[in-house]
């Protein structure tokens, strides 16, 4: 069973604590030219994100064998999840033709990812169609398998059906703090506990690949229960670039299980998470989308119980055009605690 979430962070999943590439219709070359202007543009287009120069850069070692090496370990010293979907993407993504993109994914998580050694990621041409293609990928570490991941690529093809429903309304991500100027603001407050500040502090030094701007940030201490649904901008540090639809979903795949189970949590203050993991992890891609360009992840908890967590996310681009799906279970097991967590 693999880590699926990062240390929890002001903003997105409710507190501040320690917790233990597409489809639809549209070409890939209209949503290019929109990009022309948008927030990538801001990237200095030599500072490449070192999500595709490290960590979905796959080493190959025979046909359909790659080894993939690590960025990012959280805290809990268990691989990310993110990290394994995205590579598992990447290795399934480089044996179909170029005219075939990643509608969608099925991941189950199996085993914790050691963070010590290198993950294998063994491809099977399940099948090869004309208008669709599957495969399966293992990820293996140790001569097991620690995640199972089934991808399948379809070839753009237009349609009368078109619906999605409505981008919700929040404020642009230039109107918002990211998350490290959010911890800094918590650090500057002149009551704050020594352990919350090594907290905190630790928190900063970590060198996460993507940025976050939660669009309500919640109160520092979490004292309140609040509903299970958050909402942040989200987008790739540094330059990608146009053109690779297979290369952006797969950063998409990566940022997709970033504070993603932390959204249960949030109608329970009273309660601290003593394990969380991720179970299974599933993804659809709807639309082109530059994942180095802000785009707005909406996650939701309908139900949780049984010491589990379901949530649902949807990724939308800037301009209200839904680019993904996303829902995962995880594991939740929790302790009460007697007065509001620090950390």
């Amino acid at each position: 069973m693999a880590e699926g979430e990062p240390p929890a962070v002001p903003g997105v999943n409710g507190s501040i604590h320690i917790c233990d590439f597409p489809g639809g219709t549209e070409s890939p070359e209209s949503h290019e030219e929109e990009s022309s202007q948008s927030s990538a543009a801001q990237y200095n287009q030599d500072l490449k994100s070192v999500l595709v120069t490290s960590v979905l850069n796959l080493e190959e070692l025979d046909v359909d064998l790659y080894r993939g090496t690590h960025h990012w370990v959280p805290r809990s010293q268990r691989l990310f999840g993110g990290q394994i979907i995205g590579q598992a993407l990447v290795a399934a993504a480089k044996s179909v033709s170029d005219n075939h993109y990643a509608h969608s994914l099925h991941c189950y998580f199996v085993r914790a990812g050691d963070p010590k050694v290198p993950v294998l990621y063994q491809v099977d041409r399940t099948r090869d169609g004309r208008s669709f293609t599957v495969r399966s990928v293992k990820a293996i570490q140790h001569g097991q398998p620690i995640l199972i991941c089934q991808a399948s690529f379809h070839m753009l093809q237009p349609s009368p059906l078109q619906h999605q429903f409505t981008m919700p309304v929040v404020p642009p991500p230039e109107d918002l703090l990211t998350v490290e100027e959010l911890i800094r603001l918590y650090l500057s407050k002149p009551d704050l506990g020594e352990k919350s500040r090594q907290g905190l502090n630790k928190l900063l030094a970590n060198e996460v690949p993507i940025e976050m701007k939660p669009v309500q940030p919640p109160h520092f201490y979490r004292l309140a229960a609040v509903e299970p649904r958050t909402l942040f901008w989200v987008r790739a540090r540094g330059y990608i670039g146009e053109g690779n639809m297979k290369l952006h979903c797969c950063v998409a795949a990566y940022v997709s299980d970033f504070a993603f189970l932390g959204t249960a949590l949030l109608p329970y203050p009273n309660y601290k998470a003593q394990f969380a993991a991720s179970l299974d992890h599933a993804m659809w891609f709807h639309s082109t989308f530059r994942s180095d360009e802000w785009m707005l992840y909406e996650c939701e908890s309908p139900w949780a119980g049984g010491s589990r967590g379901l949530v649902q996310g949807r990724l939308w681009r800037r301009d209200g055009v839904l680019a993904a799906s996303c829902s995962q279970e995880g594991v939740l097991r929790v302790k009460a605690v007697t007065e509001p967590s620090k950390l």
